[in-house]
């Protein structure tokens, strides 16, 4: 009896894996592919302020790459593929022409590594009528603001969110004072912007803003830190008193050398020391080893914050298409944008795009090169509806009208 028993179970078996049981054969599922265009502007590479910071020349599209793949694991349960495609073009022309090449053969969803005035011609041509951008680096407050388009939604968080996650640890910490430094980038008066935005909000004072105009062309000679040192302690002799630095300094030209050089011990936060950043390489909190880990694996460096961003905006879309059930450019879209939608970025909670500025909400990371210093919003700063929404411009104070 136990031998016929083994018999009869071991034919079952046989049957179950081969896909046939009881005069049935299974069923291959069909499967449809999605297509997802990752569209960039060829960067220019320039010799960064320290050999420290080499610049990734795939930064961005890794992150692409790993999200692909991880839509990849789950779609094959649910007879959906992923296909990538990435281009990128060394100038506006170069852009425009391949993106209307794309949207030619078929395709409806970007993602994009493109600076804000780019990004708004492409937005605006005819052929991106019936297509969804989705922004995976821009931090331009404008872009969620008066410049808004209906078809571009944004997975990097913005200059002002940025901004409002500093000041909300500097009233934690009651730090009231701060003195502002800032560079001659355009980029970098647009982050000086958001900061003082933020601070009125939050009322902290300003008590000195502090234009950096030093040209260090003698940096690497081997006396260049001598006259780096003293200017830093000439622009921050008689500031007054302060709590703290923040730098204005996006384009990287001299923000590694304000720590420990000035006139008063003050620490430094901004776009040094302490960065308010959609990513960083110390956060491991909720599950983000996992991510880390994997990412690293692949691209054998740290995920930076526009490799986070294009990793959200690609998972976004694979999200979307699981949890609608399809695999429309349309559908998926429509989905993103309404109430069912959430997608998981390791970092503790639910993450959805704003119906007002197509803003992806999400807690900004606040960290140095070697530690998480602490994550916003901020215990105690509350809201009627969702607690990430005290970080940049809420509905009522928005100016985005969609065109």
């Amino acid at each position: 009896m136990r031998r016929s028993y083994r018999r009869h179970f071991a034919v079952l078996t046989i049957l179950a894996t081969t896909g046939i049981g009881l005069g049935r054969v299974a069923a291959q599922p069909t499967v449809a592919t999605i297509e997802i265009a990752y569209l960039s502007l060829t960067a220019e590479r320039s010799l960064p302020e320290s050999y420290l910071d080499q610049p990734p020349e795939d930064e961005g599209l890794e992150g692409a790459r790993l999200a692909s793949m991880d839509n990849q694991t789950t779609g094959q349960f649910l007879g959906q593929s992923y296909h990538l495609n990435a281009v990128s073009a060394p100038d506006d022309q170069g852009v425009i022409a391949a993106f209307k090449q794309l949207v030619a053969a078929g395709d409806r969803l970007f993602v994009t590594d493109l600076p804000a005035p780019l990004l708004l011609k492409v937005a605006d041509l005819p052929e991106a009528k019936d297509v969804t951008i989705l922004d995976a680096t821009a931090k331009d407050d404008s872009l969620r603001g008066v410049d808004c388009r209906r078809n571009t939604l944004h997975t990097m968080p913005s200059r002002a969110m940025l901004a409002d996650a500093l000041m909300q640890y500097i009233v934690i910490k009651k730090w009231s004072r701060v003195a502002l430094v800032i560079g001659g980038d355009p980029a970098d008066k647009l982050y000086a912007d958001a900061i003082r935005s933020s601070a009125h909000k939050f009322r902290i004072k300003i008590v000195q803003e502090i234009p950096w105009n030093f040209d260090p062309g003698a940096r690497r000679t081997d006396t260049g830190h001598y006259d780096e040192e003293a200017e830093v302690a000439r622009i921050t002799q008689g500031v007054g008193d302060y709590d703290l630095m923040v730098v204005a300094d996006e384009a990287d030209n001299f923000g590694d050398e304000l720590a420990y050089r000035t006139t008063e011990p003050r620490p430094v936060a901004g776009t040094e020391g302490m960065v308010p950043t959609a990513w960083a390489r110390p956060f491991d909190q909720w599950g983000a080893t996992q991510l880390q880990s994997r990412f690293l694996k692949l691209a054998k460096r740290w995920m930076t914050e526009n490799d986070y961003g294009a990793w959200l905006a690609v998972r976004a879309i694979g999200e979307a298409a699981t949890r609608g059930a399809t695999t429309d450019p349309d559908a998926i879209a429509k989905f993103m944008r309404g109430a069912d939608f959430d997608v998981a970025g390791f970092k503790g909670t639910k993450l959805t795009f704003r119906d007002w500025d197509g803003q992806l909400r999400q807690p900004v990371l606040l960290a140095d090169a070697r530690s998480l210093v602490s994550v916003s919003p901020q215990p105690g700063f509350l809201h009627e509806f969702s607690e990430l929404d005290t970080l940049g411009v809420d509905r009522p104070e928005t100016k985005c009208h969609f065109q």
